[in-house]
């Protein structure tokens, strides 16, 4: 990706309404190639979409974790994700290295909700969990790193000898 793509990238995954005449002040290009670089960037599928950045307290969901699930049975088939799909409080599901198979960002309104909610996902994939509950969130929705390797370590080899 070119160095000027990715500064694009960086602005709209920290500004998604960002306009493109203040794309084009930032980048130093015109508008239109802003424009037409932003629109190639969607249609290669770098830039996916654009969302609201929600409030979870003000919308009465202030209680956020993370569920570690694994199956009861191990030669059990492979879906929890399409078995849990239907429970809106799951935000996010990934597939995880280690003991769980996957790990789940939930949010809820209680402890009390949180508390159902486990039972529902026992239930719905006869699974096992384990819970974390987050107490607050310094950060969240960072713009990703995408500059390359610089600024970044490389793990040793001739630059950090040289610089030695």
């Amino acid at each position: 990706m070119e160095e000027i793509d990715r500064r694009i990238v960086t602005l709209l995954a920290k500004d998604g309404r960002m306009s493109f005449t203040d794309l084009a002040r930032e980048t130093g290009l015109s508008v239109s190639a802003v424009h037409q670089r932003v629109r190639r960037l969607e249609k290669r599928g770098v830039i996916r979409g654009y969302a609201a950045l929600v409030d979870y307290d003000a919308i009465g969901l202030p209680l956020t974790a993370f569920i570690s699930i694994k199956p009861i049975d191990p030669a059990a088939p492979d879906d929890a994700p399409q078995r849990l799909q239907h429970l809106a409080a799951i935000e996010s599901c990934h597939s995880v290295a280690g003991d769980e198979s996957y790990i789940l960002k939930v949010r809820v309104a209680s402890p009390q909700g949180l508390e159902d909610l486990l039972q529902r996902i026992r239930a719905a994939a006869n699974v096992s969990t384990r819970t974390t509950v987050v107490l607050s969130t310094p950060y969240d929705y960072r713009a990703p790193d995408i500059s390359g390797g610089v600024g970044r370590g490389n793990g040793g080899g001739r630059e950090d000898d040289e610089k030695g």
